[in-house]
């Protein structure tokens, strides 16, 4: 079978400048820097030929109609959110069957019927644009929902009268936004917003311009910072969030007594330990790090929050990570993980033992959404061979019932999860999911598709994805490996993973690669790996240090040129998790990994398809673009180097359903032309009978 693109079917070659800079006294060398000007005719030109070249070569692929087909039955199924109970009315988002973005009802009762709000069908000719639940008054009446378009971290905040289903006057303006709550008179908003200067939390009382809005909090604070701000369900309490950066190490935590027209109150300030707040009646609860890597919860009275009154009411667990908790019905929801996968265990105020919720199986439970003064809770739970359910929890009976289930058709008993470990470099053990089907067994070449994440304290526990399914039912492998830089383990195995230790991750996902083809799964050219964000940057690692231990790469929405990453949209933000090339301490080992600097020409890289696109206001696209011109020209394999270039498509998802498909299918069309698979057989395309 040939895996190699015919050589008149070569990309549209992007030009090489010379353009040398010296930094910390290392020339770099940067010819692709022009790239970097998205909106340059000459970028513009390059990328439409780019793209146009992808899609002829993926869209002609015999494999395409099948695996298309087959995401379509996979991917077009009822799915619904979880409800949130304001008045009596269960408002929630739904994507049916045959819609194309996910829409805002609202029922009366646990049983009424779902009135439509907000239908994204309305809102674009091309349903790029999507809508999201971000508040509803006390009483049920008032909706306050987001509108962005295409997949941008942006966007506009609007208001509508639930009954009426009337859309308000007041609009905030498109930005990034941390948090939006109506005041408990219902007579305007609290919000927190990113700003070039940095993050403000403001007051706006509706009629009046939100261009006078006034600051209620974050002047001072520069753009480096993140603030949340959120309002308790019964209108009381301000709580305010300072991060230090993503997935920072360090928070802050504010109060405000809203019922009493309080002053805002520092709680949490100049201790270097996360903390996340949950306010519980008249006391915060405090999940922290401080003292314990793992996690543990501490209890503050609101009426005098001194530290030296903060009480542990929930220790730290040696074995389980403190991942979320929830103060509902009078009572502390914990979600803990263990060995990557949930449990979820009720609390008293003062922190005695009440029960457990029992879950399905192992898999992953989301944290409990409920109110303090109300007995009712609702969480969802999925794994490798569960999609998505869920459920709600009657708390003080600590009895769940099923509230709704994606009806995927899928035969999930026949998959099968395991959970193994590889020894990294190090001697570290690092664990992975290994899904197959019952009948799949190692011959030394089964394909895999084996994705991770490694980074900013982010777990990947076990999900059920039409990818997962497509790839066992059709007699792959698909591997989820739990590296370090995570927050599987705790803080521990996130800073294992940070900065200057960021080569522990790479070597984590080579170890959990090798330990594959050492038990005799499969061997390289049918490796595949896949990631996304950091995720991608960690597939582009991984693509530059060992090329010859994988078959095909599909690198979205990455970072890639580590020298410069930091001076584009909000990255700053990500300089304590990564650091930064301007600090000279942090330059060599930035520069030792970044993927964009460690090509070689003439190296045999894998097949590999760069996946972005313009609307992606997180993490430029540029670094796509920049490493697919490169590796196009470094390359020595004669491998495909595709540029999957979406206009519309970004970050935070937001395109319509049979633009999900379509993208999904030329993904995974990819992968199973480069690796020889096909997904009409339970085996590969060249094993024969």
């Amino acid at each position: 079978m040939t895996l190699e693109l015919d050589p008149a079917l070569l990309p549209p070659p992007a030009r090489r400048e010379e353009f040398v800079e010296t930094l910390h006294g290392v020339e770099i060398s940067d010819p692709y820097r022009w790239l970097e000007e998205q909106e340059s005719p000459e970028t513009r030109e390059w990328v439409t030929a780019q793209n146009a070249f992808t899609l002829a070569q993926l869209r002609a692929r015999p494999e395409r109609p099948a695996l298309e087909t087959r995401l379509h039955e996979l991917l077009s199924v009822d799915m619904v959110g979880i409800p949130t109970e304001r008045g009596g009315w269960y408002y929630l988002s739904r994507q049916g069957a045959d819609q194309q973005q996910p829409a805002i009802y609202r029922r009366r009762g646990l049983d009424g019927p779902d009135e439509l709000l907000v239908d994204p069908a309305t809102l674009s000719a091309d349903m790029s644009v999507t809508a999201s639940l971000l508040d509803i008054s006390k009483d049920g009446g008032t909706l306050v929902y987001g509108v962005r378009r295409g997949g941008e971290d942006e966007l506009q905040v609007r208001l509508m009268d639930a009954a009426t289903g009337v859309d308000h006057s007041d609009i905030l303006p498109r930005g990034r936004y941390f948090g939006v709550a109506l005041l408990p008179g219902g007579d305007g908003l609290i919000y927190a917003q990113a700003l070039e200067e940095g993050p403000r939390v403001r007051l706006h009382r509706f009629g009046s311009d939100p261009a006078s809005d006034p600051i209620l909090f974050g002047e001072g604070f520069g753009p480096d910072k993140i603030v949340g701000a959120e309002v308790t369900p019964d209108g009381r309490w301000l709580l305010i969030t300072v991060y230090h950066g993503s997935a920072a190490k360090q928070t802050e935590i504010y109060v405000q007594n809203l019922a009493d027209a309080g002053p805002i109150v520092p709680v949490v300030t100049g201790i270097e330990a996360r903390f996340l707040g949950e306010i519980a009646g008249d006391r915060l609860i405090l999940l922290t790090n401080l003292d314990a890597p793992r996690g543990r919860l501490l209890s503050v009275d609101l009426a005098d929050p001194s530290r030296e009154l903060w009480r542990e009411i929930v220790a730290e667990d040696p074995e389980a990570i403190l991942e979320s908790h929830s103060a509902v019905g009078g009572r502390i929801l914990v979600t803990w993980l263990r060995n990557v996968s949930s449990e979820v265990r009720a609390y008293s105020e003062q922190g005695e033992l009440l029960g457990e919720v029992v879950l399905p199986g192992l898999g992953t439970a989301s944290r409990p959404f409920g109110r303090w003064e109300s007995d009712e809770a609702f969480f969802g739970f999925t794994s490798f061979a569960t999609p998505r359910t869920i459920f709600r929890l009657e708390v003080s009976a600590n009895r769940s019932t099923l509230w709704a289930r994606s009806a995927v058709p899928v035969e999930c008993e026949r998959f099968v999860v395991e959970q193994r470990f590889a020894a990294s470099r190090d001697g570290v053990q690092v664990p992975f999911f290994l899904v197959r089907d019952r009948s799949t067994k190692p011959d030394g070449s089964r394909p895999v598709l084996l994705t991770a994440y490694g980074g900013f304290n982010m777990s990947l526990t076990p999900s059920f994805s039409a990818v997962s399914a497509l790839w066992a039912e059709s007699g792959g492998l698909y591997v989820v490996a739990n590296l370090r830089g995570g927050g599987e383990f705790g803080e521990a195995w996130h800073e294992a993973g940070m900065r200057e230790k960021k080569q522990n991750v790479f070597d984590d996902l080579f170890a959990v690669t090798e330990r594959l083809i050492a038990d005799g799964w499969t061997r390289p050219e049918r490796i595949a790996i896949s990631g996304g964000s950091n995720g991608g940057l960690l597939v582009g690692a991984a693509l530059t240090q060992r090329p010859e231990l994988f078959g095909a790469v599909v690198c979205s929405v990455p970072l890639l040129d580590m020298l410069r990453y930091h001076k584009f949209l909000v990255a700053a933000y990500w300089i304590p998790e990564y650091g930064s090339a301007d600090d000279a301490g942090d330059f060599p080992f930035l520069y030792a990994y970044s993927p964009y600097h460690r090509l070689r020409e003439g190296d045999r890289y894998p097949a590999t398809l760069f996946v972005t696109g313009d609307s992606d206001t997180r993490v430029a696209p540029l670094h796509a673009r920049k490493m697919a011109a490169a590796l196009q020209y470094a390359t020595g394999s004669g491998r495909p180097v595709l540029l999957h270039y979406d206009t519309q498509a970004g970050h935070s998802g937001g395109q319509p359903r049979a633009k999900v498909i379509a993208d999904q299918a030329d993904i995974q069309t990819f992968l199973f032309w480069q690796l020889g698979f096909s997904a009409s057989q339970n085996k590969p395309a060249d094993q024969g009978a």
